[in-house]
């Protein structure tokens, strides 16, 4: 089976969501100054890179990350390639596309490019509202794509994130769809398991293999 990463590496000077703390990655204690062990320290925001967002991210008083199931992090995935020119994902979209008893899908669009590009971007495809609602619809437990937010940039009302998470639908950001075709795939997609009241969201390492024949 082949293995396909599509996990943004985490690294200095990346892209984050306006407004979101930057990524300082510094030596904490170094062999080459005569430390006993080499430990880094870390510093960024809980949705950095490839993330997952729990409910708690829009809904006070929702389950966090640490109480994500991981039968909904891991198992079948549909990806779906959107073409370039869709900046977003409506109702006309999804209605092209076969999701009939599909648990998990990822976009892939235009945006898995912009990785490879300083700075961000706003004009990043996305998941117009209705559409959101039409997956909680088709019963749909995990949606992914690839960039740091699922809604339209500056909204203004986080319609696109409520639908899905308020039905407790697993939101996967940040994801590097770029090297992958369209098709289906197993998904393992693990947060860190962040507790102490932090539980917002976390990044992910996240794989796709290929299904067995």
């Amino acid at each position: 089976m082949a293995i396909y990463d599509i996990t943004v590496p985490i690294r200095s000077g990346m892209p984050v969501y306006e407004g979101d703390p930057g990524v300082e990655i510094k030596a904490w204690s170094a062999l080459a100054k005569g430390d006993s062990a080499n430990v880094s320290s870390l510093h960024f925001g809980a949705h950095t890179g490839t993330h997952v967002d729990a409910p708690a991210h829009f809904i006070e008083g929702a389950s966090k990350i640490d109480a994500l199931s991981l039968e909904t992090l891991i198992g079948p995935a549909r990806l779906v390639r959107v073409p370039d020119e869709v900046a977003e994902i409506d109702l006309d979209f999804l209605a092209k596309c076969d999701l009939a008893r599909i648990e998990r899908v990822l976009f892939h669009t235009r945006n898995s490019a912009f990785w490879s590009r300083k700075g961000f971007r706003k004009d990043f495809a996305h998941l117009a509202p209705e559409a959101a609602e039409k997956l909680v619809e088709l019963g749909v437990k995990l949606v992914g794509i690839d960039y740091l937010s699922i809604e339209k940039f500056h909204s203004g009302h986080h319609r696109t994130h409520l639908a899905l998470l308020s039905n407790n639908i697993v939101i996967v950001e940040g994801l590097n769809l770029s090297e992958v075709d369209a098709g289906d795939y197993e998904l393992i997609c693990l947060p860190l398991k962040i507790a102490e009241g932090a539980g917002d969201g976390s990044p992910a390492r996240a794989v796709l293999r290929t299904l067995k024949r």
